[in-house]
């Protein structure tokens, strides 16, 4: 029977390794080409080691195109849209986890079947109310409608849930208002949910490509990954350059999960438990 269950537990390993190493290719091969020459990008068949490892692709790589405005933009436009969405996301989960008003169960109900509604379905009219506010090309329509998000609301809300609240007749006693006992005690307490918020906000905001690219026209205006545009050409496409900037531009972010990523198991486990 410990057999058994030790070649059970071997053949999961084993699948799961497959699967990691499987999810891995596409990252290997992207810092494989973004060390090539240009003569052995297409070569067929395909050449995972570079014949000379060409280390000056990722500095041509950032001569190509005003990187260093791009990288400003993006790292802005991140830290606006989490900085609001934190706000907006923590007045919300508290809201609806801990203030009664008439309708907010209903209301609650019709905030989770927005996100049901696919994103491209809002492109356009969110686009025609940029132009008419007259955003269009400023940093407004890059922050401003990304600045509440229904999952992250959903996600605090949950973990708010699974906060005693024998703690909030407590607070009320000894004279602390809602809003002291929301930033004081509800706000630390769900530290692991709020990193995994910014984590994930994070990353959307960094990799955001179609937004950016729908509602910017000026180089002053555009973000890391719009700005990878500059390797395609009407005569081609310069993918060891390409792949050296993208492989430069998706490293923080792998970095910043690789760091956090027990936060993400945590906050999303713990929100989970209450209903």
């Amino acid at each position: 029977m410990v057999k058994k269950e030790a070649m059970s537990k071997g053949f999961i390993y084993l699948l799961l390794t497959l699967g990691a190493l499987l999810m891995l290719l596409p990252f290997v091969w992207m810092i494989s080409t973004s060390l090539k020459a240009s003569n052995e990008v297409m070569i067929m068949p395909p050449q995972w080691i570079p014949g000379d490892f060409q280390w000056e692709n990722y500095s041509k790589a950032f001569e190509v195109a005003p990187f260093a405005r791009y990288a400003f933009n993006s790292i802005f436009v991140l830290i606006a849209s989490t900085l609001g969405e934190l706000i907006t996301t923590i007045l919300a989960a508290y809201a609806f986890s801990r203030v009664q008003f008439y309708g907010k169960n209903i209301i609650f109900a019709i905030l989770l079947g927005t996100m049901m509604v696919p994103g491209e379905v809002l492109l356009t009219p969110n686009f025609v109310t940029l132009v008419n506010l007259g955003w269009i090309d400023q940093y407004e329509a890059l922050i401003v409608p990304w600045l509440a998000s229904i999952f992250s609301i959903f996600l605090l809300r949950q973990f708010f849930l699974g906060i005693p609240q024998e703690l909030s007749y407590a607070a009320k006693i000894d004279g602390c208002s809602d809003f002291k006992f929301l930033w004081t005690i509800m706000v630390p307490l769900a530290k692991p949910a709020l990193i995994t918020i910014v984590i994930l906000k994070a990353i959307g905001s960094w990799n955001a490509f179609l937004w950016p690219l729908i509602v910017t026209n000026s180089e002053e205006m555009r973000t890391l990954p719009v700005g990878l545009t500059a390797f395609s050409t009407e005569t081609g496409t310069v993918y060891e350059l390409l792949m050296a900037a993208s492989t430069m531009i998706i490293l923080p972010m792998i970095i910043l999960y690789i760091i956090l990523q027990k936060y993400i198991i945590e906050g999303v486990a713990k929100a989970g438990l209450k209903g």
